[in-house]
């Protein structure tokens, strides 16, 4: 994450060293091109192609502009050859309204492609740096934010993160585009718009003409020390209080953390539910195998998370769900089961099975 490319033009690295040169971006990049295309695995092949391109331009690379600068426009118009060949991705809640917590069915399992993916922290954001650029990264990485910027298209969704999220120039940003200053700016404008209107500009911290956003706190005894400041104390305390009620599966625990109109959903599956009553109703109900689950912390999409463990037939536990866990205040507003756990644990580096 950077408050804005660099403008010195002068540092053109030579060819022998421009392999370590391009891979220092790569984090930057995959965090930039995540968040235009809702996917993580989809962001690392724009990545790798952006890279590509990269190498194989370098000759013509005349250092105009900064290596960071030309690497950023590179990965655009590769996100927006991505972005016309599919269909905008969605969670569960955008595809139609809550179900009742009795049905057994699940629903049809919908492709990879219908779905805003979850993406491991360390992929995206980086490991130290200014507190604020550091939480606004983690807040453009949350799954309801991340969804709504797919309902932007293209240029707008690059304007705004480009802007608001990394903190370039607009004049920057229309030079990287193509464009004039003024279009830049109605873009923007029509960006926000979408976005407030869909709830999910304000609670961002990411408001138009905000330069901070508040600082990341402290504390985790159960992740390496290194991620320990990734999380503030109201939101370890809700972790600990989630993992205890969840491993336990003391109902009465789980409501008295989540939210009034908490939702649960659980892609691939259409299905999704709304409010404690029907959630504690589905996991005392049809969900009723995951009493007994572990789970193991993991850092996803700038909240905590947990590689969910169901128990195993002859013993130990198996993988079973991804889960992403958003937050607001000390309440747990969703919880995000992702159960293709073949893709995801790899992902996230989980275990593939959990001994007794």
């Amino acid at each position: 994450m950077t408050a804005a490319p660099p403008t010195d033009s002068s540092a053109r690295p030579e060819r022998p060293d421009l392999d370590d040169v391009l891979a220092s971006y790569r984090r930057e990049l995959t965090g930039y091109c995540y968040r235009m295309l809702g996917s993580a695995f989809e962001a690392d092949d724009a990545v790798q192609e952006t890279l590509l391109r990269a190498w194989r331009a370098y000759d013509r690379f005349e250092g105009r502009s900064s290596v960071r600068s030309w690497l950023y426009r590179i990965a655009t118009n590769v996100c927006f050859d991505a972005l016309a060949a599919r269909k905008r991705r969605e969670r569960p809640m955008g595809l139609g309204g809550p179900q009742a917590p009795e049905v057994e069915n699940l629903g049809q399992v919908l492709p990879e492609e219908t779905w805003v993916e979850p993406v491991p922290d360390d992929r995206v954001l980086p490991h130290d740096g200014d507190p604020a650029q550091v939480a606004v990264g983690r807040e453009s990485i949350r799954l309801a934010f991340v969804a709504a910027l797919q309902y932007l298209p293209p240029r707008q969704r690059a304007v705004l993160l480009l802007r608001e999220v990394l903190r370039w120039q607009a004049t920057e940003v229309a030079e990287l585009l193509e464009t004039t200053v003024a279009s830049v700016n109605s873009a923007l404008q029509r960006a926000r718009a979408t976005m407030a209107a869909r709830a999910h500009w304000g609670s961002s911290g990411l408001d138009a003409g905000e330069d901070e956003a508040p600082t990341a706190g402290s504390a985790g005894d159960r992740r390496p020390a290194s991620d320990r400041n990734a999380l503030g104390e109201v939101e370890q305390r809700l972790l600990e209080r989630y993992l205890d009620a969840f491993e336990r599966y003391d109902m009465d625990a789980l409501v008295a953390i989540l939210h009034e109109d908490a939702t649960l959903s659980m892609p691939p599956y259409p299905l999704w539910l709304r409010g404690t009553a029907d959630v504690v109703a589905w996991m005392v109900g049809p969900g009723y195998e995951c009493e007994g689950s572990r789970l193991v912390p993991v850092r996803a999409n700038g909240t905590f998370g947990f590689g969910q463990y169901r128990p195993a037939p002859g013993g130990g536990h198996e993988p079973w769900a991804l889960q992403v866990i958003e937050t607001d205040g000390e309440r747990v507003v969703a919880i995000n089961a992702f159960l293709d756990t073949a893709s995801w644990f790899p992902l996230f580096g989980l275990p593939a099975r959990l001994d007794d």
